[in-house]
């Protein structure tokens, strides 16, 4: 058995993006397959394929315009993004 995530285009930018599973929700979502089933990316509706590696996740710090920043940077849970890093 094979296990598909169908990648959808909905956008431009993350912004544009209306609902996205969170870490937490794809992991539980995940747990009721076999450790061992493989998952793949479909595209096109099965027109093309593709695989997913640890090397695939990237992760990238939210834009932060920097007339809406703060002084001294934001502090979002125990990370601090600023200027002064």
């Amino acid at each position: 058995m094979k296990l598909f995530i169908d990648a959808n285009r909905q956008g431009y930018g993350t912004d544009q993006i209306r609902e996205t599973m969170t870490v937490r929700e794809m992991i539980e979502w995940l747990e009721q397959y076999d450790d061992d089933m493989p998952i793949y990316l479909r595209h096109d509706k099965g027109y093309t394929y593709g695989g997913i590696t640890v090397r695939d996740f990237e992760e990238e710090e939210p834009e932060i315009d920097d007339d809406d920043e703060p002084e001294g940077g934001w502090d979002i849970g125990l990370h601090h993004f600023g200027r002064n890093e």
